[in-house]
């Protein structure tokens, strides 16, 4: 039996490699998309589901402040404004400290990531160095 030698060149094989390359590329594009897809198709099923719980929060806070507030003025032998009254200054107060506070947080919030911005500089003087001494 005569064996079959099958010899490819240099050239031939790195065009097989990049085209091997290419289509695995594409291909991992692919499955990336088919999966943000179905994260998306996720995502609005939950952000549909959060909405309708915030409208019924909403409506429930809102009820039970009714409440506390008609609670405290017939409690009280107020009239049935004084409750509200009593039940919006201490919202009002509650609101004033938490919007205090994230003031103060947000002032700390860097919104360029300082890390990742010095790596990326690093990397790319890097990548200058070596093209640089490549074409020496």
């Amino acid at each position: 039996m005569a064996e079959l030698e099958y010899q490819e060149t240099i050239g031939g094989l790195f065009r097989g490699i990049l085209a091997d390359v290419r289509q695995l590329i594409r291909d991992e594009i692919a499955l990336a998309r088919i999966e943000l897809r179905e994260q998306t198709t996720r995502a609005k099923a939950a952000v549909a589901s959060l909405g309708m719980a915030v409208v019924a929060l909403a409506f429930g806070v809102t009820f039970l402040l009714i409440a506390i507030a008609s609670g405290i003025a017939d409690l009280f032998n107020w009239p049935v404004w004084a409750g509200f009254l009593a039940v919006s200054v201490v919202l009002s107060l509650g609101g004033w400290m938490m919007l205090a506070s994230g003031r103060k947080q947000l002032r700390a919030v860097r919104p360029v990531p300082e890390q990742t911005v010095q790596t990326i500089k690093e990397n790319s003087e890097w990548i200058a160095r070596r093209l640089s001494s490549a074409k020496r």
